[in-house]
């Protein structure tokens, strides 16, 4: 099972917090303060990410696998139903269980979101895949990093990134960058379905490489909404973790 954390001050609700790809729980270090005075809070290391080692992994990692294993841990907990607040590629995650377990849902919160790989981040993902196994995974984590994230305002997240990146392992990273050879057709059908749960994206202005995306899809999907957060990049629950906190703390109490 999952490495999890919970802080539980008896509320009725809960929320749980995904991270994105190379991070870990502590990207949300910002987030669990302010949440836990209104929600139990529960946050999750993905497999191979932050405290978090499964025995017996398999040797290639599936969205429905790597998902399915957040459920096991709301499962293990007797949490029936929760809001969900992912980053990056967690919100892929989350998108994932919506299409599964729509019923373990009350509302979704997709920050720096992932809905669609534009052309020029498919060739540098198909790149990666190529060099994965020559080149130190730090090396294309760091590149990745700057691609995101390069302004000096993001300097605390993407440093934050890159520091909990150390911990996983080059054959975890393998296998998180294997995964994404299957993302591109994946978001076209999430794209495709509103899954008519309430969902928020939060976006940085400039998070140039997802941004434009996500403002066309809300237009399209009656139960998505959407709020740029200015000065802030891809990492915004990072680079502006007030306004983040404030817009996401009105959106999960009013549903």
């Amino acid at each position: 099972m999952l490495h999890y954390k919970i802080y539980s001050q008896d509320h009725k609700e809960w929320v749980v917090l995904v991270h994105g790809a190379g991070g870990s729980s502590t990207i949300w270090y910002r987030q669990i303060r302010a949440y836990r005075k209104k929600f139990n809070v529960l946050v999750v290391d993905l497999r191979g990410h932050g405290s978090s080692t499964l025995k017996h992994v398999s040797q290639y990692y599936t969205f429905e696998l790597v998902s399915k294993d957040i459920i096991d841990v709301l499962d293990h907990e007797k949490i029936e139903k929760a809001h969900f607040v992912g980053i990056s590629l967690g919100t892929i995650l989350i998108r994932q269980l919506a299409e599964h377990y729509p019923e373990r849902i009350h509302s979704m919160i997709l920050a720096g979101a992932v809905i669609r790989i534009t052309p020029r981040l498919n060739i540098l993902l198909k790149a990666a895949n190529l060099g994965k196994r020559f080149l130190p995974y730090m090396w294309l984590y760091r590149f990745f990093a700057w691609i995101l994230m390069p302004k000096k305002v993001h300097e605390a997240s993407r440093s934050l990134f890159i520091e909990e990146a150390k911990k996983v392992q080059q054959r975890e990273f393998i296998r998180w960058l294997t995964l994404t050879s299957s993302v591109t057709k994946r978001l076209l059908m999430f794209n495709e379905r509103d899954t008519y749960i309430p969902t928020l994206y939060i976006m940085g202005s400039e998070d140039y490489m997802f941004l434009q995306p996500v403002q066309k899809l809300v237009q399209t999907q009656a139960y998505s909404s959407l709020k740029v957060i200015q000065h802030s990049g891809h990492v915004c629950n990072v680079d502006q973790a007030e306004q983040f906190n404030d817009i996401s703390l009105r959106f999960l109490q009013a549903q």
